[in-house]
């Protein structure tokens, strides 16, 4: 008899101090994964205008690997860092390149231009932004050139194997 009212004290005692107690909620880690935005560029109100955010991650993607504008019109393109990392470990940048530009030898040449912010002093550009880290943005302007396929990468050593993509002007 007094065992048992030993063991239901006990119980008692635990159930009850067991219920203040609050579960620790798990942090969900942060997955990356590449998105499909059919709203590539949207235009503003100014039907010459077309206005479109490029999204950069520490695991070296964009994402979009296909932009598609029309020729003539200005493009004001937003590259966003959503990383957390500085740009001197994990930088990106957006360079568009002109057509028919090999881009294996731009990127050797890049590597050469730290100083520039990996742009090399060439004309094989059509526009690029300054390289940005972790939570930082940066914008450029420029005419959408003649309708073609143009490559554009990021040109911090090593991320233009990954970061690439192709703006489409119809």
């Amino acid at each position: 008899m007094m065992k048992n009212l030993i063991l239901i004290t006990i119980t008692i005692i635990l159930i009850t101090g067991c219920a203040g107690v609050e579960k620790k909620e798990k942090k969900e880690k942060f997955k990356y994964e590449r998105i499909k935005d059919n709203s590539d560029a949207m235009p503003d109100n100014n039907p010459n205008e077309i206005k479109v955010t490029l999204n950069s991650f520490d695991n070296m993607i964009y994402d979009k690997n296909k932009i598609e504008v029309s020729s003539g019109k200005k493009i004001v393109l937003t590259l966003n860092h959503k990383g957390k990392i500085s740009k001197e470990f994990m930088g990106h940048n957006f360079v568009l390149l002109k057509k028919g530009i090999n881009v294996d030898e731009f990127a050797k040449k890049a590597v050469l231009a730290k100083s520039n912010d990996y742009i090399p002093n060439s004309d094989e550009t059509i526009a690029y932004t300054k390289m940005i880290g972790g939570g930082e943005s940066t914008t450029v302007s420029f005419s959408a050139p003649e309708a073609g396929v143009y490559n554009y990468i990021c040109t911090f050593p090593g991320h233009y194997m990954i970061m690439r993509g192709e703006l489409i002007v119809n």
